[in-house]
């Protein structure tokens, strides 16, 4: 009776059973990868991409002073924002001057703002989407972005 209880187990073969299977897998593996390289296109020297040629284009940030203001409506409410701009520091070699149009301007925009448009992760997105092109248009395209590093609205 106890040897019909038992469990089947097949003989192993050992070590080198393991071994075989162990090269097994591998060749097929060594198989698959061979085939899938043949399958790609070849890249020419003409296709390569020219970022190792030419340098990255240098970025510069320069902080915009932090504003308050309260909004257009609800009136008592009031919101913080600090922010960043983008920008190639030989397209605008000085940046003090834009950043103080852009941030009139921030404030300007924030002024008509409501609490409706601010809400949920569509709103945040289209005032950023918004200051962007704002800021955009003040530099005259010098501007690559403006980043929003911190909104707080109370």
């Amino acid at each position: 009776m106890a040897d019909a209880a038992a469990p089947a187990v097949a003989p192993s073969g050992g070590f080198k059973g393991a071994l075989i299977e162990f090269l097994i897998v591998a060749l097929i593996g060594a198989s698959a990868g061979a085939g899938f390289e043949m399958l790609r296109p070849a890249v020419t020297e003409a296709q390569k991409p020219k970022e190792a040629a030419a340098p990255a284009e240098a970025s510069t940030i320069y902080d915009l002073a932090p504003i308050v203001t309260n909004l257009g409506a609800p009136q008592d409410t009031w919101i913080r924002l600090e922010a960043s701009i983008v920008f190639d520091p030989k397209a605008l070699p000085h940046p003090e001057a834009v950043a103080g149009k852009i941030g009139e301007d921030v404030l300007a925009y924030l002024r008509t703002t409501t609490l409706k448009q601010l809400e949920g992760p569509i709103g945040l997105q289209s005032v950023r989407e918004d200051l962007n092109e704002r800021a955009a248009t003040r530099s005259d395209g010098k501007v690559r972005e403006l980043v929003l590093r911190t909104l707080v609205v109370q």
